[in-house]
């Protein structure tokens, strides 16, 4: 909005200085405003030829480039050319209307004004109704050959075989990561049942432990009473001798060491 207020400033100013150079010249108003009138056709000739003429060869443009598309396997959805056909429809009567329209309103003001001028500028409204598509065919003529020459020394990338390299990528990388999650859970599990056969193993060998310490204070509690029986048996034989005393005290004191460390 900001850029057509300041062409609209500029344009008046433009045209003030205009006058003012012209009036300082001595040139006539008359002659102004035919010079003004030329200027100002001039420009909306440059944006008759320039702004609907681009959209309608660009939507043809977009046409074009589906049906390539299409033949090379890519899907286009058909309402995308339905719109691009629709623009270039109504670009095209805008075009066309705006050339004839100007040239018959610049016919009438030559008419009622008496100028010559204002027919030769609408000749050149309807002439330049057919420069535009002439000068777009010739530029289309020249990016096809372009194009083709392109093609031939470096065909350009095909869509459809990077899709498939990038398919392809992209379930090699699933696959990937199916193996890394399966790995993942097996050594999950592995890990589970190592703990759970060292837990097992433990609990074997603590109960091993266990029986062991009882066996052992099994046998030493035999070994005991053996011991002690062996011993009052030797007392009981030792009682019923009365010679040799002091062998027999030396026999006591060695019984009463074996009581004392059965080991």
């Amino acid at each position: 909005m900001v850029r057509w207020w300041a062409t609209v400033v500029v344009g008046a100013a433009a045209a003030l200085l205009f006058a003012w150079l012209g009036r300082v010249a001595g040139v006539s108003p008359q002659t102004l405003v035919t010079i003004g009138a030329g200027l100002a056709a001039l420009m909306w000739t440059i944006v008759l030829v320039t702004w609907p003429w681009n959209l309608y060869f660009d939507a043809r443009q977009v046409t074009a480039e589906n049906a390539v598309s299409r033949e090379r396997g890519i899907a286009v959805p058909e309402s995308r050319d339905e719109e691009a056909r629709r623009i270039a429809r109504w670009m095209l009567r805008f075009a066309i209307g705006g050339h004839l329209g100007t040239a018959a309103v610049t016919a009438v003001f030559a008419a009622v004004s008496g100028e010559l001028t204002g027919y030769y500028l609408a000749g050149f409204y309807l002439l330049s109704t057919l420069v535009r598509p002439a000068v777009a065919y010739f530029g289309h003529l020249r990016d096809r050959i372009t194009s083709l020459r392109r093609d031939s020394t470096h065909p350009r990338d095909d869509v459809v075989t990077l899709t498939a390299t990038v398919t392809s990528l992209t379930e090699a990388v699933e696959k990937v990561q199916r193996e890394l999650d399966e790995a993942r859970t097996a050594a999950a599990d592995d890990l589970a049942n190592l703990r759970r056969q060292a837990t097992t193993d433990l609990t074997r060998l603590e109960d091993a432990q266990a029986a062991d310490r009882a066996a052992a204070r099994d046998r030493d509690e035999a070994l005991k009473a053996r011991i002690e029986h062996m011993a009052r048996r030797i007392e009981g034989t030792l009682d019923g001798i009365s010679d040799h005393q002091e062998l027999l005290t030396g026999i006591r004191a060695l019984v009463r060491m074996i009581r004392t460390d059965p080991a």
